[in-house]
């Protein structure tokens, strides 16, 4: 739920973008990155002022781009970020060929209000650098005090409506199998054989995430509309306790999830048929199931959420079945392979809803942002209680 920064409206500039970066193939049946010291980030010690973004933009461009004239570098504040700023920085001297176009375009992001205070960013860095190295991110260009500068995936982000048409969810599915095989091991010894410590973050996350969530919070009216269902924290926290221990006994693997795949963060490029994951700020270890039934509950969207986008068993089967193919790298999937993960994704999306609730919750204390995170939170825990005792009550196949 990070950023949802949609890059579809550079639409004169992303006509010249036609090369993806990303857009390398793996099959490899361990996929493994390794970290690599020597690929060091610049850091520059620029903060950016929320309130001047594109002032704070250009300081980044001039360390990074030295080489290019503002005079020519169009600035565009992306509008649809309900927690991060965003701002496309496209190089348009008359003189750059077609063919260097992609090089000379860099996306500045600045980081919400206190979102420090939920976000690792030496992780998010590590990961996005580890991530690029095996074609599943951006290439990161600059770290700054408080924001990043990356590579720009030509493309739309997703719709409601276009990530239900097979060619699409079909590379979603294959996508997300991809990066689920991804080990993260640090290699910095060349020990192939290192041990990886696979823990979830779901746990420690949302209880990080529970410590910060107010009793009283700042603003009366907010208070007031928060207090009757969530307040005190308490009351979340036991909520999620029951629901974790709960989930727990699916034994869903751990993975190396992406855990916000909302809608805004998957990138179409038709031209070459291929979409890109972007924004890993919540990547980290975590059940399978957790990332899968994120994703499924996002098909609501965020501008206009509608839950009755939410895709129903014949969808999810035939969706789960394709990921498994490439998950477990062969065709002959069983039924009751497919089925468990079905059970296994609709109980996790009761902590996807659960998550991004108290996530709310913070951000309605602490955003800047023109965003209504109140009703976000009401409407999430609305569907969860809608859907806890159904989906609860599902049982996993019997192994035989």
């Amino acid at each position: 739920m990070g950023t949802t920064d949609n890059k579809s409206k550079c639409t004169s500039n992303e006509d010249k973008c036609h090369k993806l970066v990303n857009g390398h193939s793996h099959n490899n049946s361990c996929s493994t990155i390794y970290q690599d010291s020597s690929s060091e980030v610049p850091a520059l010690p620029i903060y950016i002022d929320q309130k001047d973004v594109i002032t704070g933009a250009k300081l980044v461009i001039q360390q990074i781009r030295p080489h290019w004239n503002l005079e020519f570098v169009e600035f565009k504040l992306f509008t649809d970020g309900i927690t991060n700023k965003l701002v496309g920085c496209f190089n348009n001297e008359s003189n750059l060929a077609d063919t260097d176009v992609p090089n000379n375009v860099v996306l500045v992001r600045i980081y919400g209000n206190k979102t420090d205070l939920l976000i690792d960013r030496k992780a998010e860095t590590r990961n996005i650098k580890l991530l690029h190295t095996y074609g599943f991110a951006p290439s990161l260009f600059a770290t700054f005090k408080n924001g990043l500068a990356y590579e720009y995936v030509p493309g739309v982000t997703l719709t409601p409506q276009s990530v239900i048409q097979p060619e699409i969810w079909r590379m979603i599915a294959r996508r997300m199998a991809e990066m689920h095989k991804v080990s993260t091991c640090n290699n910095n010894n060349n020990n192939n054989n290192a041990v990886e410590k696979k823990v979830p973050m779901l746990w420690e996350k949302t209880q990080q995430m529970l410590n910060l969530v107010p009793d009283q919070f700042s603003d009366p009216e907010k208070h007031a509309r928060l207090e009757k269902l969530f307040l005190p924290v308490q009351r979340m926290r036991s909520e999620f306790e029951y629901l974790y221990s709960c989930l727990e006994k699916l034994n869903s693997p751990i993975v190396f999830a992406h855990n916000d795949l909302l809608l805004g963060n998957v990138i179409y490029t038709e031209s070459q048929k291929s979409v890109t994951f972007i924004d890993y700020e919540y990547a980290a270890h975590n059940f399978q199931a957790f990332d899968i039934g994120n994703h499924f509950a996002e098909f609501a969207g965020v501008d206009t959420i509608d839950y009755s986008n939410y895709p129903n068993k014949e969808f999810q089967m035939e969706w789960l079945r394709v990921y498994l193919q490439h998950y477990l790298e062969r065709d002959a999937v069983e039924e009751k392979e497919v089925e468990r993960l079905y059970v296994q994704v609709n109980q996790f999306s009761l902590a996807s809803h659960m998550f991004w609730v108290v996530w709310a919750l913070i951000q309605a204390q602490h955003s800047q942002l023109d965003f209504d995170f109140v009703e976000f939170a009401h409407l999430r825990y609305g569907e969860y209680q809608k859907r806890k005792e159904e989906y609860l009550s599902m049982t996993l196949p019997i192994e035989e």
